[in-house]
């Protein structure tokens, strides 16, 4: 039999049909072992040809997919797409990071087989975004990246209207219709998934929309819904968001084409609402270790109960519980008060009855019958916080979300830090992933087997944590401007020339719209100071939706920042706890844009805060216009201020300690 498939390939496989390589790749893998090797050259090159064709032709990504993917499965990949073109980086992550956690591997903790999943999903081709744009007439927006961010923020509502009165080809309409009929009334979620999505050094975190579809309407209601947020992704990439990170990372010359992935939302049905027991984010590598007791190298999650919106996005005065998977039961708070503090109070759910995504009160939604209840949740005593062993006599309002007995007590810290060291050894570069877990109680209570939902998984690109960088001795007190012990990275900022600094008590009395006007100052003179090193401080959670927690900026207001200190003081709506797996946070690594946390009240800091506030403000004369701002936004021109020296950040990791001082250049 070994003759036939040596001959088959006498044409160029790059030129060949699709269907004609799908059928000579299964009669190659349907050989017997010893056959097979004789012409697994031919069998690789195939392969090759189908990911580049199918999925994505990104050479880190094909050097990887090549050893895995069989052409049987890429074949049925192929089925599940409609219309033409790649099916696009996040789709691509997603299912290289499954094929890899199938394999049986020695060095993993625990055997993952039957452990691992990833959702029910369908796939519309990058050509197709091209057939909606020409047949819409909307062409002429692909400029939109050439023009002035101010412009592109201007524009994009109209954009995005004129997107969502577009006409779809009336194959893909028929081919979404028929898929709706095959799905039910399952939840649905519309993802985002571009040509350099989640590939290495670009992962586009949080750049364009996703949306959720109950889809519990009738079918032509739910196709309507599905049409929309299809249409709503592809405007997203016009967005001001997007086309910014493209300007950071050089890509603005690309051609930026979006896939869609569909895909069932994994949850179960509890009452009226969807959702599912557990879902966040996790990293290989955990970039802020808040103790000295963390090892990096094992990882770190962020994890919330119900849908994973609220832990890669901060939404509101809420939290997510972080994990070092080294010692998943230390966390950053000490005292009950604290860990009440910063416990997640809000769930994200589906809620069927009203067709709608939601944010719920936790104890609208948790019920004392619920099957895991013991696993997620503690009793408040006032002094200290107990975990729930029985239902009996608990009152719902006393019920914390700390996920104690889940990370104390069973396997699933160490089911996690399989997962992510086994992707990392085989993208031989950290990760970090997307996921959903479903639960389901063993015979005992403290045995429950978890099932993973593998929703995204992409390489952790940006700062490459420097190691080995200490803080040099014998620099003058009065050099010293600022000290921090928490939750330090590796890292040395040199030459800064300017600190754009927000007055933490002034913020803390200005208006909304005096808060705005500080978000749009920030923003100018990220474009005007472009070229200059600068860092940004300020008060609170940088890149909340709440401008009561912090400065409301996106990625787009702050991308040509060396650093970003974000401060937290009594008094102040500030927040100890960084963005670790946000989208804001990722952005920041990315492009290698130091996050940094201060505590003025701390006993081992120091903050020099008067250098900052008698120093002459630069704002009035930089910014004319928002000079009546001049008490909420300081701009220091360091030099200046300082007799010649330029500010120096070195962050020393290992030793937990970030030293920001004065120094002659």
């Amino acid at each position: 039999r070994s003759a036939a498939p040596e001959a088959i390939l006498s044409i160029q496989p790059e030129l060949a049909p699709i269907e004609f390589l799908f059928a000579k790749g299964e009669e190659l893998e349907s050989l017997p072992p010893e056959e097979r090797e004789k012409v697994h050259h031919h069998l690789e090159e195939i392969r090759v040809v189908l990911i580049k064709s199918i999925i994505s032709d990104h050479l880190d990504f094909v050097g990887v997919a090549k050893r895995f993917f069989t052409v049987s499965e890429l074949k049925e990949l192929y089925h599940r797409r409609i219309g033409e073109g790649k099916i696009g980086g996040k789709a691509a992550g997603m299912l290289l990071a499954w094929k890899i956690l199938q394999v049986e591997d020695p060095l993993d903790e625990i055997p993952l087989a039957g452990i691992v999943d990833i959702p029910d999903s369908y796939f519309i081709g990058t050509d197709v975004f091209y057939e909606f744009m020409a047949l819409n007439e909307l062409v002429d927006f692909h400029n939109q990246k050439y023009k002035p961010l101010e412009q592109v923020e201007e524009e994009y509502p109209r954009v995005r209207e004129a997107f969502l009165k577009g006409r779809f080809p009336e194959e893909v309409v028929f081919r979404l219709r028929e898929l709706l009929k095959k799905l039910g009334n399952t939840p649905l979620i519309v993802r985002s998934s571009s040509l350099l999505e989640d590939s290495f050094g670009t992962s586009f975190a949080g750049k364009y929309e996703s949306h959720f579809c109950p889809n519990q309407g009738t079918l032509e209601e739910n196709l309507k819904s599905l049409l929309e947020a299809i249409a709503k992704v592809y405007a997203s990439v016009f967005g001001p968001n997007a086309i910014s990170y493209r300007h950071r990372m050089g890509l603005v010359d690309y051609d930026e084409r979006m896939a869609i992935l569909i895909q069932r939302v994994k949850g179960t049905r509890r009452g009226r609402y969807f959702y599912p027991d557990l879902a966040g984010v996790g990293f290989s590598l955990n970039p802020y270790p808040w103790s000295m007791r963390i090892r990096r190298e094992e990882g770190f999650l962020r994890l919330v109960w119900g849908l994973g919106t609220r832990a890669v996005e901060r939404v509101g005065n809420d939290y997510s519980r972080m994990v070092a998977l080294s010692h998943p039961a230390l966390r950053p708070e000490k005292t009950a008060r604290e860990i009440r503090r910063y416990s997640q109070r809000f769930i994200d759910v589906l809620d069927l009855e009203e067709n709608a995504f939601k944010t719920l009160p936790v104890e609208e939604v948790l019920t004392l019958d619920y099957p895991v209840l013991y696993l997620i949740a503690s009793e408040d005593k006032g002094d200290f916080i107990r975990p729930v062993t029985s239902a009996f006599g608990l009152d719902k309002k006393n019920l914390v979300i700390t996920f104690d007995r889940l990370l104390r007590e069973t396997p699933f810290p160490k089911l996690m830090r399989t997962i992510l060291k086994k992707l990392e050894r085989h993208y031989h570069y950290p990760v970090d992933v997307e996921f959903a877990i479903t639960v389901e109680p063993g015979d005992e209570l403290n045995n429950p087997r978890f099932i993973v939902h593998l929703l995204q998984c992409r390489p952790l690109s940006g700062h490459e944590w420097m190691r080995n960088i200490r803080i040099p001795e014998g620099i003058p007190e009065e050099d010293k401007l600022f000290c921090s012990r928490i939750m330090v990275p590796y890292g040395r900022v040199s030459g800064v020339r300017y600190v754009v600094y927000v007055v933490p008590e002034a913020y803390a009395k200005a208006s909304p719209t005096e808060r705005a006007a500080v978000a749009r100052i920030i923003g100018k003179l990220n474009s005007l100071l472009e070229g200059e090193k600068f860092i940004l401080m300020g008060p609170g959670r940088w890149g909340s939706v709440n401008p009561e927690l912090g400065v409301k900026v996106s990625f787009a207001n702050i991308y040509n920042a060396s650093m970003l200190i974000e401060i937290a003081r009594r008094g102040v709506k500030g927040t100890p706890e960084l963005s670790f797996g946000t989208h804001f946070f990722q952005d920041l690594v990315e492009a290698q844009i130091y996050p940094l946390a201060l505590y003025p009240e701390d006993e081992d800091c120091i903050f020099e805060e008067e250098f900052f506030l008698r120093s002459l403000n630069k704002l009035p004369e930089l910014l004319p216009e928002f000079a009546p701002y001049a008490e909420l936004v300081r701009v220091i021109d360091v030099p200046a201020a300082s007799g010649g020296k330029f500010l120096e950040v070195v962050m020393d990791g290992e030793k937990g300690q970030a030293l920001g001082f004065l120094k002659a250049p």
